[in-house]
């Protein structure tokens, strides 16, 4: 691929280390000590893990964020380096500190607690534009966990657009589950929408995921619903596209929707056809949930090569 640009994508989001336990009971009670089977401390965040893996699937991604002044923010850039990430424009905060997810998983679903850290304080005015928009293509992760960026997303999006980038958004949850009307002021520079189907109801304010997604498509070009192993529909205008996901035993899901935006993006930035880029973003998701955490399965570069050549 040839461009103009220094970067293939500019990533703008949070940044911290997931702690995952594993093998703990399925209820737990207050002041009783629970053993965990073991643990994984890997990179976490959805922008750092889809930053991550795209890179490793031949990107030049540049990565916009900040760390406190600690281990845990060394060891975050040191990963997404590993990956080819470029981290220059990354801020440091001095007297700060990052953040840190701690993840419970049960056999359905998982608890996830965050303490913010610096992903709370980054601000508009914290960002290098000129260095955001050297890339063909913008992307934010977690809207509602960056709440001093939050107010002037819609400013950011709209200057890229300007600038002649194309978009994309995956909201993630809002951990306050109000789901306020200000996310729609972004949806209108928004060329890329990937929710999952809870959070494209709770976008759309309605109980079914269809009527979701028809609400969506009247505010943004392209929105991708992900259906987890059921795979995901795209709705384009009047077009709908729909296709399932490869079957594998998943070690967990950690990051398994970062991963579908990285392959889906991955191949909607070189203008292939929608039904491939879900293909492959498919393709990635299944990938990322055969390893513990959201980036381990892609750190490994022959499982990766074999997995995604199917």
């Amino acid at each position: 691929m040839t461009s103009d640009n220094k970067f293939d994508i500019s990533v703008v989001g949070e940044l911290n280390l997931d702690l995952v336990l594993y093998g703990l009971p399925g209820h737990l009670e207050l002041d009783r000590e629970h053993l965990a089977s073991h643990l994984s401390l890997t990179l976490g965040s959805s922008s750092a893990i889809f930053a991550h893996n795209l890179a490793l699937l031949g990107n030049r991604v540049a990565f916009h964020s900040a760390i406190g002044e600690d281990s845990l923010g060394k060891i975050c850039l040191e990963r997404l380096e590993q990956s080819g990430v470029d981290v220059s424009a990354v801020r440091t905060f001095p007297a700060q500190q990052t953040g840190l997810t701690v993840i419970l998983p049960q056999p359905e679903k998982r608890f996830i607690l965050t303490y913010p850290g610096v992903m709370a304080e980054m601000r508009f005015e914290d960002l290098d534009l000129v260095r955001v928009f050297q890339a063909r293509h913008l992307h934010l992760s977690s809207f509602f966990l960056q709440k001093a960026l939050r107010p002037r997303v819609a400013d950011l999006f709209r200057l890229a657009k300007q600038a002649g980038l194309s978009t994309s958004l995956d909201t993630n949850d809002d951990p306050e589950d109000r789901w306020e009307a200000d996310i729609l002021e972004v949806l209108k520079w928004v060329d890329v929408l990937l929710p999952n189907e809870q959070e494209a109801c709770r976008l759309a304010r309605v109980d079914d995921p269809l009527l979701a997604l028809n609400f969506l498509a009247v505010k943004v070009p392209l929105v991708i619903m992900k259906r987890g192993e059921r795979g995901a529909l795209a709705r384009r205008g009047s077009e709908v596209f729909e296709t399932t996901s490869p079957k594998v035993t998943p070690v967990d899901t950690i990051g398994a929707g970062d991963s579908f935006d990285a392959g889906f993006l991955h191949q909607f930035i070189r203008g292939v056809q929608i039904s491939e880029c879900l293909r492959y973003g498919n393709l990635t998701g299944a990938f990322s949930t055969t390893r513990s955490g959201g980036t381990e399965a892609f750190r490994d570069a022959k499982q990766r090569m074999e997995f995604l050549s199917r």
